[in-house]
């Protein structure tokens, strides 16, 4: 088992109006569900989004746009990071003005 991979390494999960990159996961050691990895929206609209039983984390690498999570709506950019508490609802849109908003992302136990 590799202990470790190289963003370089990962095939791209396309979604359509975003990717996905799997970085780390049981694969890799991790245990309790906890996973990272990489996100790149290019929609400038919400998409469905997500709610998850375990919380989830975000760091913003470029671009810029809002993030929602439950009821709250809050913009994003380089250097911003935010939480998502388990079962909240959560989406992430661009600006129209960026090409695309990417994201390191972490999902840990509740």
């Amino acid at each position: 088992m590799e202990l470790h991979v190289n963003e370089s390494e990962v095939a791209p999960v396309d979604f359509g109006d975003y990717f996905y990159i799997p970085l780390l996961s049981g694969e890799n050691g991790c245990i309790a569900g906890c996973r990272t990895g990489l996100l790149s929206y290019s929609q400038a609209e919400y998409g469905p989004g997500g709610v998850h039983e375990d919380q989830e984390g975000f760091f913003v690498l470029s671009g810029s746009g809002k993030a929602l999570v439950g009821d709250r709506e809050f913009p994003i950019s380089p250097g911003s990071c935010f939480i998502v508490p388990p079962g909240l609802y959560h989406a992430i849109k661009k600006d129209p003005a960026c090409d695309c908003i990417k994201l390191f992302f972490f999902h840990a136990a509740a």
